[in-house]
């Protein structure tokens, strides 16, 4: 059955006016960013100058700031600011430096006691005060730091997991350009249910694009079984409607396993759509839409949703006695490229709690510039959209996935 789609027609602009976050906000917004998320990795970034930390440096401006006010004002007692000093390390430094601001500070101290005759002493109490301060800051910037590498070491176990899970992609994997966005709605993990992969095989490229129900690590075991199990029955059967009856399986597979582990956790399925690219198709796609949003066909003449009929999402196959999903052909140009979006995208919503609708931004897009139209251009519209939509507030697994044939090539 070959299916034309339909077309998505531009509708009036909603809501403000969509202009990009000015440049001169960027680093505001960045580190407002870092402190609300306590990212070290971004921290650090913000407070170095070509790859060099330069942290001590703020410290270091307060100290001779405490010192010139005491100096000129004549007020002695705001010597003892020197306390704010390694407090002030603490929280940007490591803690060698912090120790060593601790030290200076209470040299400063003393020296400014002891040199500065005309003024009255505060002696043993503000010395105190400093070298307590001092220590505290130096305990403090151990815990800081401590914390920090753990994090930073479990970021590396996440980013691992994400590249197993999603591996990376060649340029031009299987005689496809392609292009992918990920966004994790838990920041600090990384990595969720959503799930990509393109596999070339001796029966052409399959493309499948999905998103587990539910999130946490239940969600990425469940995206890990499907992709390995994708990536074996799409490179070796010939036929789509059995590597879908396969992914069929897994789900079930998995969820039977969890089940048995006595795991609450275990109950999922997963929407998703499979595409087949094949060399004897060179202007169409074979498609299996398991309960998933249609994917769009963009291109220079417009951005039209394909008409495939989706079936009962992966593990809910025991709800009917034939085949979940059915395989569709779909018409599909050389200048088209395929965009696959997850519920991250569609169910984004706006402070009123609008959906965001990437289809009429995307056709807006391809109208003003058909060259918005290729797969890296179309996925960091797409991002970009769903960010401002939602003001940054991404509450669910975002995936942005385009695909099309590469000029020149064939599917296989």
């Amino acid at each position: 059955m070959r299916a034309v789609g339909t077309r998505v027609s531009l509708g009036p602009v909603r809501g403000r006016d969509r202009r990009p976050v000015r440049g001169r906000w960027r680093l505001f917004g960045r580190l407002v960013h870092a402190a609300g998320r306590g990212d070290a990795v971004s921290r650090h970034e913000l407070i170095s100058v070509r790859g060099h930390s330069v942290a001590w440096v703020f410290p270091l401006l307060l100290l001779v700031g405490i010192i010139a006010t005491d100096i000129t004002t004549g007020a002695f007692e705001i010597i003892a600011w020197t306390v704010l000093v390694p407090g002030v390390a603490a929280a940007i430094c490591g803690v060698r430096a912090t120790a060593l601001y601790a030290v200076v500070a209470v040299v400063v101290y003393v020296l400014a006691d002891t040199a500065w005759q005309h003024r009255e002493e505060t002696g043993l109490p503000g010395l105190v005060l400093v070298t307590l301060g001092g220590s505290i800051a130096v305990l403090a910037a151990a815990l800081r730091v401590g914390s920090e590498q753990r994090m930073l070491h479990m970021r590396d176990i996440a980013d691992t997991t994400r590249r197993t899970v999603l591996r990376p992609l060649p340029v031009g994997f299987g005689g496809l350009d392609h292009a992918a966005v990920y966004l994790a709605a838990d920041s600090e993990a990384r990595v969720g249910g959503d799930f990509y992969d393109i596999q070339p095989g001796p029966h052409g490229t399959r493309v499948l694009v999905g998103d587990v129900q539910g999130k946490g690590l239940g969600a990425v075991e469940a995206a890990a079984a499907l992709l390995g199990s994708f990536r074996e029955v799409g490179y070796h059967e010939p036929d789509l409607a059995t590597v879908a009856e396969r992914l069929e399986i897994r789900m079930v597979r998995h969820r039977a396993h969890t089940a048995a582990l006595g795991r609450p956790d275990g109950d999922r399925f997963a929407t998703a759509v499979l595409i087949g690219f094949s060399d004897d198709l060179p202007d169409a796609v074979d498609a299996v839409v398991f309960g998933h949003e249609p994917p769009l066909a963009v291109g220079p003449q417009g951005v039209r949703y394909l008409s495939a009929v989706g079936g009962l999402p992966l593990g809910m196959g025991d709800l009917t006695s034939g085949p979940p999903a059915s395989v569709h052909r779909l018409a599909l140009a050389e200048d088209e490229t395929l965009l696959l979006v997850t519920d991250g995208v569609t169910e984004a919503r706006d402070p009123d709690g609008c959906f965001y609708r990437h289809a009429e931004d995307v056709a807006r897009a391809v109208a003003a510039d058909p060259s918005n139209a290729a797969p890296a251009r179309l996925v960091a519209l797409v991002r970009e959209g769903t960010l401002r939509h939602c003001q940054g507030r991404v509450a669910d697994d975002t995936t942005v996935f385009a695909v099309r044939r590469r000029r020149g090539t064939t599917g296989g």
